[in-house]
């Protein structure tokens, strides 16, 4: 490559037109896989140019016209390129594809493997409900779905499943055809202005009066994994897949610490680990990697406790309260017993721009104490 030079608003902003019937290519040194055209009228248009993987072609793939396109913006636009390029896949036939009008489902199919399965913890979520509530669509083109129509699923989806699950499913949707535009779709997204249902914050958790009712009910569950793994998510207030996901090799239970090594927030969580929590662990069998095995079950861990936590409500006789509650509930329990809001902060695993610093000031030993002294007066209501 030639003209390798740091790209620069004022560098490429001087650049001058090609001679006539000519043009000229300059490189990035930040990112030389990315390459600016320039034209005799001046244009100029970032791309990439790639020899595909176990052959001898070579791939360019134009990128758009600076300066529409910001040079930040090309830059990582030619290094997803260039993973695909390295991955044997051809971005110009997606945008050929696109531009010829892929239907819903080629654009579920492509979200799923090129995004959502890459980028996404959550994307088991984006597999099965974008299936039940879209897939009626997936042999339309994409541009055939109006503005609309998708406003009239939004509703239905409200009156038939709540308007969480609407916004949800709307965000997914929105989502797909955003990804179908970065893809080379020249079509409108049909989301856009589409609102979604303004949400009230629950703050539902266990209160005193339905605590004894609760445990008695807990105690006689006869599914022991389910059983445990109810007091663990309990003791430990993490969240319901790092509970269900909790490994033997995890766990320090000299140090009564529990590290989490991929949460929600993309970063390892230390989990302090009260006595209740501990002694829990000691009497469970160490028969499977898994804290909560089911061998029944395709990960080789209990997956879903809805019907266990079902069963335990009934007999308690306690309505709205939801197995996410009981994180919920560790912390408010905290804030019942005088924890400041950086003790509870941390021992939920929050991530907050504006507590950050605090959070990181924090050792365990208080955090600990925190959550034992909850976890008593709460388990005192029996």
């Amino acid at each position: 490559m030639t003209d390798l030079k740091k790209f620069t608003i004022s560098y490429l902003d001087g650049l001058k037109s090609a001679e006539k019937g000519k043009r000229y290519s300059v490189y990035d040194s930040i990112c030389p896989q990315l390459g600016l055209r320039v034209t005799d009228s001046g244009s100029k248009s970032f791309f990439v140019m790639k020899k595909m993987p176990g052959t001898m072609k070579v791939v360019r793939i134009t990128l758009g016209k600076y300066p529409v396109m910001t040079i930040s913006q090309a830059r990582d636009a030619a290094m997803e390129a260039t993973r695909y390029i390295s991955q044997g896949i051809n971005p110009n036939d997606d945008k050929r594809r696109f531009r010829e009008q892929a239907t819903l489902g080629e654009l579920y199919k492509d979200f799923m493997e090129r995004y959502s399965k890459k980028e996404k913890k959550s994307w088991k979520y984006d597999e099965r409900e974008i299936v039940k509530f879209y897939s009626d669509w997936f042999n339309r083109k994409i541009s055939s779905i109006t503005k609309q129509q998708i406003q009239k699923r939004h509703e239905d989806i409200r009156s038939n499943h709540g308007l969480y699950q609407a916004n949800r499913c709307l965000e997914r949707l929105r989502a797909m055809y955003n990804k179908a535009i970065e893809w080379g779709w020249d079509g409108l997204n049909p989301t856009n202005g589409i609102k979604k249902y303004k949400e009230i914050k629950r703050d539902r958790f266990l209160l005193a009066s339905e605590a004894k009712a609760f445990f008695a009910s807990l105690d006689a569950e006869e599914n022991t994994v389910a059983r445990n793994y109810f007091y663990m998510a309990l003791f430990t207030g993490a969240r319901k897949t790092n509970v269900l996901e909790m490994r033997w090799d995890q766990i320090d239970l000299k140090n009564a610490i529990w590290r989490i090594p991929d949460t929600k927030n993309g970063e390892p969580v230390i989990v302090p680990l009260i006595p209740a929590a501990v002694e829990l662990l000691k009497r469970i069998p160490k028969d499977s990697e898994w804290v909560f095995p089911n061998p029944r079950s395709t990960s080789g861990h209990f997956e879903d406790p809805k019907k266990p936590w079902a069963r335990i409500l009934e007999r308690a006789g306690i309505t709205d309260l939801r197995i996410h509650d009981i994180r919920r509930t560790l912390g408010s329990w905290q804030a019942l017993t005088g924890a400041s809001l950086p003790i509870i902060g941390k021992s939920l695993g929050h991530k907050s721009t504006e507590a950050t610093q605090i959070y990181a000031r924090l050792s365990n030993d208080p955090v600990r104490d925190s959550m034992t002294k909850a976890v008593t007066e709460l388990m005192g209501q029996k």
